[in-house]
């Protein structure tokens, strides 16, 4: 019996369909490629970039500010139960007013970077944990990323606090509305020791 081969084109209509698909296949992982969008909050090491630069101008700030005295001088820009100009005893919602000592520098280091922030200052006290807290500047909660720095400084009783420097620590703190109390006795020359924490985050 006579079996006739007839001409078959299939063959070719598979390869020509598989080359198709894998072609569309490497397109589409390409399109995806260049359609991500890496922001500053996306997972990379850019976040981890822009947390270590945080952390670092947090940690310029503090010491700058405490080598020029701006530090102890904003820590005793406090008056009758609120820091001066503060729109209440949760301290500054932002940066600071012209007339606060930490104004220009905290512009410097985050104001045009887009970078929120807290100032938290730490003080001993009699609670539970022996540790009390006041807010400077609240701009609100902190993200995932973000970084801290801090350093502690120590108030003498003779130090001057108030809008114009008109009271004394160790004579008028805890009747005007001091934050911390002496840390021992009247505190006429060790008033107590504060830290002073920054939180900063990519806003």
């Amino acid at each position: 019996m006579f079996v006739e081969h007839l001409p078959d084109d299939r063959g070719q209509a598979h390869t020509l369909e598989a080359f198709t698909a894998a072609l569309l296949l490497v397109t589409g992982l390409i399109f995806a490629t260049q359609a991500t969008a890496v922001t500053p909050l996306s997972a990379s090491t850019s976040n981890q970039h822009v947390e270590n630069q945080a952390e670092i101008a947090a940690g310029d700030l503090l010491a700058t500010t405490e080598a020029s005295g701006n530090l102890s001088a904003a820590l005793l820009h406090y008056d009758n139960g609120s820091f001066v100009g503060a729109t209440d005893a949760g301290g500054y919602a932002g940066v600071p007013p012209a007339s606060h000592p930490l104004h220009e520098p905290l512009t410097e280091a985050f104001g045009d970077r887009q970078i929120a922030f807290d100032i938290d200052v730490y003080y001993p006290d009699n609670s539970s944990d022996g540790t009390g807290d006041v807010a400077m500047v609240d701009m609100g909660s902190p993200s995932d990323n973000a970084a801290t720095a801090s350093t502690r400084v120590t108030l003498y009783g003779d130090d001057r606090f108030g809008a114009d420097d008109q009271h004394v620590l160790a004579e008028d703190g805890p009747g005007r509305g001091y934050f911390a109390d002496p840390v021992d006795g009247d505190g006429e020359v060790l008033y107590t020791v504060v830290e002073v924490r920054i939180t900063a985050w990519q806003m």
